[in-house]
């Protein structure tokens, strides 16, 4: 297909697609998509070999958010039944992180809801990253804390933060559908100050809100220009007691397209599958790994993800491996370049990435949030019968009762 051979050439060139190339990774059809992943994969191989990067979540607030996100479990007025909780203290959050670490999570995200962070705020999680360091130095923090004020971000960075993450979400053309307590002006702003104190920027995209082919691609132009190092790449989980409970548009061909023309806009990014992965991609997570080199390992804000053991059973089986603490992740032009990059802590750190909701603008809504209120979680929902194609897959989705914030192990 001369499509695909005309952006595997751009992508290896880092030079950018036109939209119209874009568009048409989107519009591709089923007979074509293994064609379309293996363009794809030999852009990701080019920069980043087979290696995958581990990410471990701490959610160090949870619930009673005042933004109105509507793809958010947090968000104000949510009636999901998720786990509610003030700030976690700077030792509990660094017994979670250890978790992650233990199973071989490169880097730790530490997220709160809210609008954003208060001065106090940023002196707590400045300790809550001091002690995850003096634990572990060559872990790589990563703080999501939402919108940012003058100075914030260069206090966190001064703390030992290497990233901050702080997603677009969807295009800014329907960013008002989806959200009307702050823009997407506040957003962009936020991820230009973490670029400005040298933090690594971390920004990415929500799939699955009912937007159109033009909105995804949108969206993804407009992270290439922002030029974060990495784009975390949310499937919406639609959360019941949310006004996007309804939204079941996902089908696991179409999130390997969307990954796939992300990696061919971001060739040379960080590309982390984000919430809703196991979802939405179900059996095809595998393939996945193909266009993303990045992924979270265990559970998310407020849904338990795949246990963290098959995560590391999968990227085995599927012949990758997970990127050691002593490996830049980014490729060398961009770990030198200004504020450092992924993995490399020499340069200026690494970025985070969550997914799609609340203050942090990256895990709630993103596929980080639970659909079907499950007691107890997923271990106790009973079996369903299979679904048949095309239907959603709300079996598969439990609200995170364990982990930061509970009394029971994370699952990592």
């Amino acid at each position: 297909m001369d499509l695909l051979n005309t952006l595997v050439d751009k992508g290896l060139r880092r030079e950018s697609p036109t939209r119209e190339e874009a568009l048409a990774v989107l519009a591709t059809s089923d007979d074509d998509l293994l064609d379309v992943v293996a363009a794809a994969g030999k852009v990701r191989r080019h920069w980043f070999g087979r290696r995958v990067k581990l990410n471990y979540l701490v959610n160090l607030k949870s619930g009673l958010c005042p933004e109105d996100c509507s793809y958010c479990s947090q968000r104000l007025g949510s009636k999901a039944e998720i786990l509610k909780y003030t700030w976690l203290k700077p030792d509990q959050a660094s017994r979670a992180a250890a978790a992650g670490v233990a199973g071989g999570a490169k880097r730790v995200c530490l997220v709160a809801s809210g609008r954003g962070p208060t001065d106090r705020d940023v002196d707590r999680v400045s300790d809550t990253i001091k002690a995850i360091k003096d634990q572990n130095e060559a872990v790589e923090v990563c703080a999501c804390l939402g919108l940012l004020s003058d100075g914030q971000a260069e206090r966190l960075r001064e703390a030992g933060a290497d990233a901050y993450n702080h997603n677009l979400n969807t295009s800014e053309a329907t960013y008002g559908d989806i959200t009307t307590t702050h823009t997407y002006a506040d957003r962009v702003d936020t991820v230009n100050k973490a670029h400005a104190a040298g933090l690594s920027a971390c920004s990415g995209l929500i799939a699955g809100m009912g937007e159109s082919d033009e909105d995804l691609v949108d969206v993804v132009f407009s992270l290439r220009e922002l030029d974060p190092d990495s784009v975390p790449v949310n499937f919406l989980i639609p959360m019941e007691g949310t006004p996007l409970a309804k939204e079941w548009h996902l089908t696991p061909q179409r999130c390997l397209r969307i990954l796939a023309m992300t990696r061919f806009v971001c060739p040379d990014v960080e590309v982390r599958i984000a919430g809703g992965r196991e979802v939405h991609l179900r059996t095809m997570q595998p393939l996945a790994l193909n266009l993303a080199n990045s992924i979270f390992l265990g559970d998310y804000l407020t849904s338990e993800g795949q246990a963290g053991h098959a995560d590391l059973e999968m990227i085995a089986d599927a012949g990758f491996e997970v990127e050691g603490a002593d490996h830049v992740t980014l490729p060398g032009h961009r770990a030198a370049a200004g504020g450092g990059g992924c993995g490399s802590h020499e340069g200026g750190g690494t970025c985070g990435s969550h997914e799609g909701g609340e203050g942090c603008g990256s895990h709630d809504g993103g596929g980080a949030c639970g659909s079907v209120p499950v007691s107890g979680g997923r271990g106790s929902a009973p079996a369903a019968e299979p679904a048949s194609a095309g239907e959603a897959r709300t079996d598969l989705v439990a609200v995170r009762r364990r982990g930061a914030g509970t009394d029971l192990a994370p699952n990592a």
